[in-house]
């Protein structure tokens, strides 16, 4: 039976066991799990926080990860401003990047979540207000959700996973991690 990790990765972490990069000294998964054979069934970029999984099965690796089983990712994600509905209705429809259309999100307003602080905290502008999302997409194009937000007008401040699929990050702290049964 193949193991499932899910890890609520902190921010600045890499999702992997190594870093590739020697000059510097950045925190990886190793820093946190200490379980042979179990690998990321996907990425988190280093300065987003939140559910990351990991297995020891390709092809549920696979299965999670290719954007050809259109697994929902949700996010929950701190915004520069005040989005109009027309900002969203864009969300919605799919946004033109440098590398296509993106499918369209299933988006809505909420307010500020109950989730950690993050360390370091975001930087706040008095004049500029900001707002939260949840934001749920079906691909996983290179830092699209940061992509996305800011091609409507609302650069990302702060972006959380909350879920992949049925499985959520609710109940982890940062850096913590348990093992779940598969669905």
């Amino acid at each position: 039976m193949a193991r499932l990790i899910l890890f609520n990765k902190p921010y600045g972490v890499l999702s992997q066991f190594t870093d590739r990069v020697t000059e510097t000294a950045r925190q990886t998964l190793s820093a946190f799990i200490d379980v042979p054979t179990i690998y990321p069934a996907g990425r988190l970029d280093r300065d987003s926080e939140g559910l990351l999984l990991l297995c020891d099965d390709g092809k549920l690796q696979a299965r999670i990860a290719d954007p050809h089983f259109k697994l929902p990712k949700t996010y929950w994600v701190q915004i520069e401003g005040e989005p109009e509905e027309t900002s969203l209705d864009r969300l919605r429809d799919g946004v033109r990047l440098k590398d296509g259309l993106t499918r369209p999100a299933l988006v809505k307003r909420i307010p500020a979540p109950d989730i950690w602080p993050r360390d370091p905290p975001i930087r706040v502008r008095k004049s500029v207000p900001d707002n939260w999302l949840e934001l749920t997409i079906r691909e996983g194009k290179n830092r699209q959700v940061r992509r996305m937000t800011a091609a409507v007008g609302h650069p990302t401040l702060r972006l959380v996973r909350w879920s992949i699929g049925d499985w959520t990050v609710q109940g982890l702290a940062p850096g913590q991690w348990a093992e779940n049964s598969l669905p």
